[in-house]
């Protein structure tokens, strides 16, 4: 059974660091992430594409989602070109260690936090899909994307 909800506006990708768990070398201390490029993306149609995909078949509740969107995780989900690699990747957020103490989730319990990491993980790839396939879908994004200039550098 899909999940009936209001899809969110698309995370903000600009002004974020490094990714979490990314390991910084000399090649990639001067890398572009590509966040700009993906948050256009995202907002011309891959965030709504892969969340509808991925209602059709989360187990979230309304309740698990509310909670989720009250935390601010769909806000907090990153994407961005590994430059060593060469792969589009994703992190899903997690839910706050202090989880048990916030109003937001105060009626979840372990294996619901479980269930909802586990769905954001899914959210996430399912994102990162239906990026790719945009990527795929039009040379020009592709060669726009990933020219070596950094974003604020570009000809428009």
């Amino acid at each position: 059974m899909a999940l009936d909800v209001e899809i969110p506006d698309p995370p903000d990708l600009s002004n974020r660091g490094k990714p979490r768990d990314f390991e910084m070398t000399d090649a990639a201390a001067t890398s572009d992430f590509h966040r700009e490029d993906l948050e256009t993306l995202l907002h011309d149609s891959a965030w709504t594409i892969g969340f509808e995909e991925w209602l059709d078949r989360t187990d979230l509740t309304v309740d698990h989602f509310e909670a989720v969107s009250a935390l601010g995780l769909f806000q907090a989900f990153d994407f961005y070109w590994h430059p060593e690699d060469e792969q589009l990747r994703d992190d899903a957020p997690r839910v706050p260690e202090d989880w048990r103490d916030r109003a937001a989730t105060a009626d979840l319990d372990s294996s619901d936090v479980s269930l909802v990491e586990s769905e954001l993980q899914d959210l996430g790839r399912t994102v990162r899909e239906a990026l790719d396939d945009e990527l795929e879908r039009s040379d020009d994004v592709s060669a726009s994307l990933w020219a070596d200039e950094p974003y604020g550098d570009r000809e428009q």
